[in-house]
């Protein structure tokens, strides 16, 4: 069996990191999760180019013009959209996550997606230095994955599994 490789090492490489303002006890904390993770990957840290939003919403647009200037190999899409008692919730989530999609679609530049949706603020909490994990280093090891992985694949498989390490 033939397969892609997978490369960890972010030495070299620049990053646009797309955060939001809303919900900053949240969003800083990803932000702080996804930095650390880069700069563990060899990053340095005057490669990590953040951009702050707004919030949520306003990420897509943000991300599209990070990956439309040529300058980044990845950008990484932080934010937290908490449920309240209206449908926004619903119509933020939908936004951002097509946004967001439709910039990779287009550009073809890999985006780490760390935008939270959760019930509550507590599972939020959950997901950013809790029993979840921080969310910002997932997003982060996505987009420095998909780096090479996106090279990659304009090129035959091999047999090797995995390069650049855990």
């Amino acid at each position: 069996m033939k397969t892609y490789s997978i490369s960890r090492d972010a030495t070299g490489l620049c990053f646009g990191i797309v955060v939001a303002r809303f919900n900053p006890l949240i969003c800083e904390r990803l932000l702080e999760g996804c930095c650390r993770e880069l700069e563990a990957r060899g990053a340095d840290a005057d490669d990590l180019h953040v951009v702050r939003v707004p919030g949520a919403f306003e990420i897509p647009q943000a991300a599209r013009i990070l990956a439309e200037s040529g300058r980044y190999a990845a950008i990484v899409a932080l934010g937290a959209v908490i449920r309240g008692e209206t449908a926004h919730f619903d119509y933020v989530c939908r936004a951002v996550t097509d946004g967001v999609r439709e910039v990779i679609r287009d550009t073809g530049v890999p985006i780490g997606f760390g935008v939270l949706t959760t019930e509550d603020e507590e599972q939020a909490l959950a997901r950013v230095g809790g029993a979840e994990g921080n969310k910002g280093e997932d997003a982060a090891l996505a987009a420095l994955e998909m780096v090479s992985l996106v090279s990659d694949l304009k090129l035959p498989p091999t047999d090797e599994v995995e390069r650049g390490g855990e």
